[in-house]
């Protein structure tokens, strides 16, 4: 009589149970998406901490005296504080003719942008005229054009009208943004167009319209493009570089140049300096905030 034998079934290998891949798939996704916020802060303050640290470097150095500026192995935190280098720094060039060439430089860019880049793009995107769209396309296809390239013809230009160390020469070629034109005429096709009908039915012209429709209705946008504007303007080197002669039109960005001799460089005095140029940026920046952000939400990045 034999015996027969039954064989105990084996456990299939990993894989072999799709419900079991499923659920232990789906836990590992429930426990990514958990800890994704704490990765992401994680990533975004180091990234943060890199872009602050030249910002405390320049602080504390313009604390420093210029022996110790120049000490190896360099110090971070200064053994002798030293306030009066900013009074110093104040004192060594005229700073002061040099912020409010600024203000006036950049204040009227950020103005004069604005308004140029409105009229633009509101009729880019509202009015219907032959080769609309292609002649959008080619000024918006200047913003791959350097700087560089045009940089000369227009300091041609600007002497030939004799508005070289002039204010007009600093405000007037960048009046014009094909950036702002862009920006603004993304955030005008998003208002509806049901608005300007109505008020042409009751017998308001384009202009009325614009005026009175769009414009109000484009706060955000609007004041986004200034701060941009005069950000810019503010930290602008090249064309003021080129342009300005004299301390009587020289900005900030060109004026920090007087503290670095053919020889040698005031370091501590020249990083005092550009801590009080940073200031009045910080405080733009922190009061058009608000709308800043708003602007860059509602304006056309997230493909309205």
């Amino acid at each position: 009589m034999t015996e027969t034998t039954q064989e105990v079934p084996r456990r299939p290998p990993s894989g072999s149970y799709p419900a079991e891949d499923a659920r232990a798939s789906a836990t590992f996704g429930a426990q990514f998406a958990s800890a994704w916020p704490y990765l992401a802060y994680a990533v975004l303050m180091a990234l943060a901490f890199l872009t602050l640290v030249p910002i405390i470097w320049m602080v504390l150095t313009a604390f420093k005296s210029p022996s110790e500026v120049v000490t190896s192995p360099p110090t971070l935190i200064p053994t002798t504080w030293h306030p009066e280098n900013f009074i110093d720094a104040w004192r060594a060039a005229p700073f002061g003719q040099y912020l409010a060439n600024t203000v006036l430089i950049a204040g009227s860019v950020a103005i004069l942008e604005t308004v140029t880049s409105a009229f633009a793009a509101y009729a880019f995107a509202r009015l219907r005229f032959p080769g609309r769209d292609f002649l959008f396309l080619v000024y918006l296809g200047t913003l791959m054009i350097p700087r560089q390239v045009t940089l000369i013809p227009q300091f041609i230009l600007m002497r030939e009208l004799g508005w070289v160390d002039t204010y007009q020469g600093l405000i007037i070629p960048q009046a014009f943004s094909a950036f702002g034109t862009f920006l603004l005429r993304q955030f005008f096709v998003g208002i509806p167009r049901e608005l300007e009908d109505a008020a042409r039915i009751d017998g308001a012209s384009r202009f009325e319209c614009f005026r009175r429709i769009i414009l109000p209705l484009s706060g955000a946008a609007l004041a986004t493009l200034m701060v941009f504007a005069f950000l810019f303007q503010w930290n602008n080197l090249l064309w003021p570089l080129v342009m300005s002669n004299t301390d009587s039109t020289r900005p900030v960005a060109v004026g920090l140049r007087a503290f670095q001799g053919q020889y040698s460089t005031d370091w501590n005095l020249l990083m005092a300096a550009a801590a009080l140029a940073t200031i009045p940026v910080i405080v733009v920046y922190v009061a058009a905030q608000r709308w800043f952000v708003r602007g860059i939400t509602l304006s056309g990045f997230g493909g309205r």
